[in-house]
């Protein structure tokens, strides 16, 4: 964690089934976020594992360093990708020890290291994964719900299709109500369990509102909630993902 660099770059490569990010320049309250969403965007191609070398990395206030646990925290319950560090300094890793950073996100030593941390296990189940980019008309709705039933047909998975339709349906109106983009739907399914997932290029949270009065009708992110197994939002580069995973128990 080097010298004097007033903006921050952020290097990616493929290396075997992971991705090592390589931040150049100073982290601080400027550049805290794009590395953040850097890292997240990185875990949401769902490769084995995110490394991020921070050789280069310069650090002025060690508080800045939670940007790792913080990134950790977002990609957490999906689409759970495990972040790793590497730092041959022994300084930079008591750095990152002494502000709680390797309670959460592992540190080691060497690239080889933090490859085999996080390639080295054998996967234990498939993911399947399928992706669509929707226009930003009332007609992807009906486009939504077509490719659910589609792509769960496929995966064997009929049992989840009426709730996995009701969730994506949902999450792509609000992307047509509440912004101006074109959504992309993702689907993804592990072992029992549905992920359903739309990016659209609005960086603010989607949100519960709650209503004061008892006859309002609920919310479409209230019935989301209420449908599935856990939801959340993660920040990316370009605006955010709105996810939600469904289980066995959530079938109607």
């Amino acid at each position: 964690m080097a010298s004097d660099e007033s903006v921050l770059r952020v290097a990616a490569e493929s290396v075997g089934d992971a991705v090592v990010l390589r931040p150049t320049g100073v982290l601080d309250s400027s550049t805290y976020r794009p590395l953040r969403d850097a890292i997240i965007k990185a875990a949401l191609e769902e490769p084995h594992g995110v490394i991020v070398d921070v050789a280069d990395l310069q650090v002025p206030a060690e508080s800045a360093l939670a940007v790792f646990t913080s990134a950790r925290w977002h990609v957490d319950r999906w689409p759970e990708v495990p972040i790793v560090l590497v730092s041959e300094s022994a300084h930079d890793r008591s750095a990152l020890a002494r502000n709680g950073v390797t309670r959460y996100v592992p540190v080691h030593p060497t690239l080889s290291g933090a490859l085999a941390a996080v390639t080295g296990e054998p996967a234990t189940s498939v993911r399947r994964r399928a992706r669509a980019v929707l226009l930003a008309e009332a007609a992807s709705l009906q486009r939504t719900r077509e490719l659910i039933a589609q792509w769960l047909t496929a995966w064997s998975m009929p049992e989840l299709i009426p709730t996995a339709k009701v969730v994506a349906t949902t999450l792509v109106e609000n992307v047509l109500r509440h912004t101006e983009s074109c959504p992309t739907l993702r689907l993804e399914a592990k072992d029992a369990t549905v992920t359903v997932a739309v990016t659209d290029a609005d960086p603010r949270p989607a949100g519960v509102r709650e209503s004061v009065a008892a006859y309002a009708q609920p919310s479409g992110l209230q019935i989301v909630a209420a449908l599935c197994r856990a939801w959340g939002n993660t920040p990316n580069t370009s605006g955010k993902v709105v996810w939600a995973v469904l289980g066995p128990e959530n079938t109607l």
